[in-house]
């Protein structure tokens, strides 16, 4: 829509990565929504663990399907050392090191106050796009930036008055 509501029309010509896209922020949304009722008791590593299993579990049709409609894929792909290394950064970086530090770091502030960082997530990936694949840089997407970054700003400004009232109510009971 590059930052048109009078684009909708662009909606008609979704792809198979709008779609993946679109999957794997309904998928975020619920790990998030589960990430708040998770007991303290259960450390950050099971939590990762369980939701990977989840996830793969969830999975387990469309690799049905792509089986089903492809065949076999040939294994000796799978085994090469670029492969290998590149599945190994995935494993430990975005799937398993950024879950457990944020999962940390909702831990260390709350869930309320951390999920407003999480808009920061698209705001990198736009970034990196444009520093790796160099990617074209248009006014919609400084717009989003400045929107972004003022919605953080006032969401981290209400949350710290918030905090302060409640320090000072304190204040006031031990007096």
């Amino acid at each position: 829509m590059q930052g048109d509501l009078l684009h909708l029309d662009t909606l008609k010509n979704l792809n198979r990565g709008d779609i993946w896209t679109m999957g794997s922020a309904a998928s975020w949304a619920v790990y998030c929504a589960f990430l708040r009722m998770k007991p303290k008791s259960v450390g950050g590593n099971a939590f990762v663990a369980v939701s990977a299993v989840l996830g793969a579990l969830v999975l387990l049709p469309v690799l049905a399907i792509s089986l089903i409609k492809t065949g076999l894929p040939e294994w000796t792909a799978y085994t090469a050392p670029g492969f290998l290394s590149g599945l190994i950064y995935l494993v430990v970086f975005p799937s398993w090191l950024s879950y457990l530090l944020w999962n940390k770091g909702i831990a260390a502030i709350g869930a309320t106050r951390g999920e407003i960082y999480s808009h920061l997530i698209p705001l990198s990936g736009g970034l990196f796009s444009v520093m790796f694949l160099h990617v074209t840089l248009h006014s919609y997407h400084l717009v989003s930036t400045v929107l972004i970054l003022f919605g953080i700003a006032l969401c981290s400004r209400a949350s710290q008055r918030k905090v302060a009232k409640i320090e000072r109510a304190d204040e006031k009971v031990q007096i």
